[in-house]
């Protein structure tokens, strides 16, 4: 398809080829997925969200590296020291003393054995988009594709939030519908309605690992936008 003269990838299998794609797994970390970390202790929110897209989530990853597709981590540290002052304001409203996902404890780990490889990057994040106060621009830039699948929690805060600042810096934007979880399910079917209206694609894991399985993209290993 052309566009004021811009060659631009229309199909889905050419979108999601994996010479373009770059897989985010976002904030997939105790605090926000398991019992006892704190969406479920200090907030008092349903968790199953969190194991229950595990399973794709690790075929997701499993796939991206097998298919030669970069794995993106973000992860949070909401240390109160590191906030901005608008996260801050909502915490302290609600009387809130407890710190998410701070480094050197429980919460701030990996949930579900899941595990950056060493030469995956790792983008550390203090508010819920990962493109503010961070390097992912940069991490991005350096990878040169134009494809972001993304999979992780919560659907409608870090995932939306990333998603939506992706796709005003040009990216093309996929939700992968099974792979995307939240503590509240109708805002999680809100955001995705949200995606496939105006901010990118929705679609399910089993589409994402087609794509990258598919024969023709199986020797395409090199960047492209």
């Amino acid at each position: 398809m052309s566009l004021a003269g811009r060659a631009l990838p229309l199909g889905l299998p050419e979108r999601l080829s994996p010479a373009r794609s770059v897989l985010v797994v976002v904030d997939m970390q105790n605090d926000f997925c398991a019992e006892g970390g704190y969406i479920d202790r200090t907030m008092g929110k349903d968790v199953s969200a969190g194991a229950a897209i595990l399973p794709q989530v690790q075929a997701l990853v499993r796939g991206a590296r097998e298919a030669g597709v970069p794995v993106l981590w973000l992860r949070a540290d909401y240390s109160h020291d590191r906030i901005p002052d608008s996260m801050a304001l909502k915490l302290a409203a609600r009387g809130i003393e407890a710190e998410c996902c701070k480094p050197g404890t429980w919460g701030f780990d990996w949930f579900g054995g899941l595990s950056p490889q060493a030469e995956e990057a790792v983008v550390t994040k203090h508010s819920y988009s990962g493109f503010i106060g961070t390097d992912m621009q940069a991490q991005l830039a350096r990878l040169g594709r134009r494809t972001l699948v993304f999979c992780g929690v919560q659907t409608q805060v870090c995932v939306e939030s990333t998603l939506r600042d992706a796709h005003a810096h040009g990216y093309f934007c996929f939700a992968v519908q099974d792979a995307v979880g939240s503590h509240t399910p109708a805002l999680h079917a809100a955001t995705l309605d949200n995606v496939r209206f105006l901010f990118g694609d929705v679609c399910s894991s089993a589409e994402v690992l087609s794509a990258w399985q598919a024969p023709s993209n199986t020797d395409s290993r090199a960047p492209s936008r």
